[in-house]
């Protein structure tokens, strides 16, 4: 096998090969013969050796999921569901459920960079000031007044040391956050983006809840498919917690089984692990009642999936003023920081 690079693909390009799948699979053409065609079409591409390595994987080893896994540039999350798809026999509806799930990543993303991007230049041009101020223009000041013969006095060499260090640390402080800003939306362009979703998912309190119906969107989406292509049960489950990138939610997944080797029926399991709404597992109270687990979870699904566009267009539309507004403080504190020193020179002088 050839050299991999660690690029990959991008969201809006993994969704679109998911949707020509998804219409391969849809005309009724035999994959490997539009795998082919897909290749050739895409053999331009900065990514053509991706789409050729899964079409001769395709030929040769007649599934895709077995061709996706060879390559490690395809996210983990893809390369699981295309796996659950081809057992299920519902790839077709999986790739077009794949194909709106990044879909929607991609215009999070493109949200989330236009409204960190402004506050980001805005930060980066701050330390590049802060940084000639601290390091070039208050070591003129001292050698100017040094020339003159003036000394400065006890209170101005206090204000100069403070306002100097204080000057340090915000500008440390800020470059550390604009390090870390840029090195997410790097890695948010490997394979994994799915690992750096799920970590801001867990360290931003208001993301929490968001990874929270993000995961049991996944759950229910996944149960749902499984069911429904007459696996049971606890293969359903089992299959679920190894496509789950966040830890909690496969943890629950994994008490839903413990539950059901316990003995409490599905509805209970599920109710117990928190992982929906009170209304939801009374949901799947009512389908386990009435044998019809996979089309209530089917729904739960695009419930959760609904209330996560919504909660991310309500957050994405206070992050641009929050940081505008956070970093014009920075800049005071700054300003501050830089007046306390020349304060200090002028009452020496």
């Amino acid at each position: 096998m050839s050299e991999k690079s660690n690029k990959g693909l991008s969201s809006a390009e993994i969704s679109n090969f998911c949707g020509q799948v998804a219409l391969i699979l849809e005309a009724g053409l035999p994959l490997y013969d539009g795998m082919e065609t897909l290749a050739g079409a895409d053999r331009n591409s900065e990514n053509a050796d991706m789409y050729r390595s899964a079409s001769k994987g395709v030929t040769e080893k007649g599934s895709l999921y077995d061709a996706l896994k060879e390559d490690s540039r395809w996210p983990d999350y893809l390369v699981e569901m295309v796996g659950i798809g081809e057992r299920s026999g519902q790839l077709d509806k999986v790739m077009r459920g794949l194909e709106a799930y990044y879909a929607r990543e991609d215009r999070i993303r493109s949200s989330m960079v236009s409204a960190v991007t402004y506050p980001l230049v805005l930060g980066i041009m701050l330390v590049l000031i802060v940084l000639i101020l601290l390091w070039r223009v208050l070591p003129v000041f001292r050698r100017v007044l040094g020339s003159m013969g003036v000394t400065m006095t006890e209170s101005g060499s206090s204000m100069m040391r403070l306002g100097t260090a204080l000057g340090w640390i915000i500008m440390a402080v800020v470059g550390v956050a604009v390090l870390v800003v840029v090195a997410a939306a790097v890695l948010m362009r490997t394979r994994h983006r799915d690992r750096v979703f799920a970590l801001v998912y867990r360290l931003v309190p208001p993301m929490q809840r968001l990874n929270r119906k993000l995961s049991a969107s996944r759950v229910a989406g996944v149960l749902s498919m499984m069911l429904s292509g007459g696996f049971p049960m606890d293969e359903a489950l089992e299959m679920t917690s190894r496509v789950l990138s966040d830890k909690d939610a496969a943890d629950k997944v994994g008490a839903i089984r413990s539950g059901l080797e316990a003995g409490k029926s599905f509805s209970d399991a599920v109710e117990e692990t928190q992982l929906f709404d009170e209304l939801h597992n009374r949901m799947v109270t009512m389908g386990s009642a009435t044998g019809r687990e996979d089309q209530v979870l089917g729904k739960l699904a695009g419930l959760y999936e609904e209330q996560v566009e919504e909660d991310i267009s309500r957050l994405v539309s206070i992050v641009e003023p929050t940081l505008v507004v956070l970093l014009s403080v920075v800049i005071g504190a700054v300003l501050l920081a830089v007046m306390l020193p020349m304060a200090g020179i002028l009452s020496s002088l």
